[in-house]
């Protein structure tokens, strides 16, 4: 767990009674898969070393008391009357996961709870899902909630989009709760099956590298992306009935009927088709140990979130340029909505430090904006941490 299990119990001791548990849940990075999730697609992420935490104890009463290392600042709310606090919006991640689980008949108790973690915010590192899902994690410790981890994956995300209002896939919730060490998830976010693939790195490392540059557009332009692919769904329906999502048009069709959409709207399909195939073609290549080819597809998926779909940026792009000038990096791309946020990168060990040195030199001279570098371990999914352990449940 890289948020201390020691600091948290003890900030959690100096404000509230009781002898709290702590449970953890990670933030995450998509290998590849972008922009899939909402069109029934593929998806390859792994959870990170990045946590977000609670330590929290129960209350005899139906009030939840929770106080954010981070921001500093205490809220408290009664389970009998959940509305959001704009004053606190951190908290209305915690208040519409208790309200989803209240809303599917799930009893829950009070609680008193401190919130610390290390997961970027902004970043597109995933920080409200692993808060949603560390949030559902707490209260089923504590009051003994049965409820399967794919569920939980889905509340968590109905909490999002339903409560806080971001219409957010599923990936983020599923690989912060699902996720295993050294595995990344392959996620058919139509069916919800799932396939944990061992990630035989061989010497190479997993390198994220943050542009932190506002990401302003991103929320207008992802309704743009999402409208888009929708209408782009009733453009094939009228070919093949049969089309349900993106995810049911192959490139065959895409290049048959393709001509007669409007070039926008081809090239936003032609990404999310293309999309899906390199992710089924990444993992056969991970599974194979040609790390070589998983690079050279990280890369082919960024020139089309570039170039096709349109949600990168110069910075990212910039970020790309930069890792692909550095011997021993195998791939790299953008990761997450666009317009900002990070980049993922495959780098042999031994080229990690030159990778960090030049783009410490060379991304703030071109941008006057600073960069931040996470080498990054695949964790395990959400859980709790149990006393004088490392291991979660």
């Amino acid at each position: 767990m890289s948020v201390s299990p020691a600091a948290l119990r003890n900030e959690f001791c100096r404000r509230y009674p009781g002898h709290p548990r702590l449970i953890r849940a990670p933030g995450r990075v998509n290998l590849i898969g972008e922009h899939t999730d909402y069109n029934e697609g593929y998806v390859f992420p792994i959870a990170i070393d990045r946590d977000i935490a609670l330590a929290a104890a129960p209350r005899e009463d139906s009030v939840v008391r929770l106080y954010s290392v981070q921001y500093a600042q205490e809220v408290l709310f009664d389970l009998g009357n959940i509305v959001p606090d704009p004053a606190a919006p951190w908290s209305n991640y915690i208040r519409g996961v208790a309200a989803m689980l209240q809303e599917r008949g799930l009893k829950l108790g009070g609680m008193d709870a401190v919130v610390a973690g290390d997961v970027p915010l902004g970043a597109g590192l995933s920080s409200s899902a692993a808060l949603e899902v560390a949030t559902a994690c707490t209260f089923q410790v504590l009051f003994g909630l049965e409820l399967s981890a794919v569920e939980m994956a889905l509340l968590c995300q109905r909490a999002e989009n339903l409560f806080v209002g971001v219409n957010c896939g599923i990936m983020d919730q599923f690989i912060s709760r699902l996720g295993q060490r050294d595995h990344a998830l392959l996620i058919d976010c139509r069916s919800l099956e799932y396939e944990r693939v061992p990630l035989a790195m061989q010497g190479y490392q997993i390198v994220v590298a943050n542009t932190c540059k506002e990401r302003g557009l991103l929320d207008s332009e992802y309704n743009e992306r999402r409208a888009m692919c929708e209408a782009g769904v009733r453009f094939f329906q009228r070919f093949r009935p049969q089309v349900r999502a993106l995810r049911d048009v192959t490139a065959e069709d895409l290049a048959r009927y393709g001509g007669k959409m409007p070039e926008v709207m081809r090239r936003r399909c032609a990404h999310v088709i293309s999309e899906n195939a390199r992710t089924l073609a990444s993992v056969a290549a991970l599974k194979a140990g040609d790390l070589a080819r998983f690079g050279a597809l990280m890369g082919e998926s960024h020139e089309s979130l570039r170039d096709l779909y349109e949600v990168s940026c110069r910075e990212l792009d910039l970020l790309v340029e930069i890792a692909h000038k550095v011997p021993g990096v195998l791939g790299s791309r953008m990761t997450g909505g666009g317009f900002g946020g990070c980049t993922v990168s495959l780098v042999r060990q031994e080229a990690v430090a030159e990778l960090e040195r030049r783009l410490a030199a060379e991304y703030p001279a071109a941008t006057g904006l600073p960069v931040e570098v996470y080498v990054c371990q695949v964790a395990d999914g959400a859980g709790e941490i149990l006393e004088n352990s490392h291991e979660k449940t």
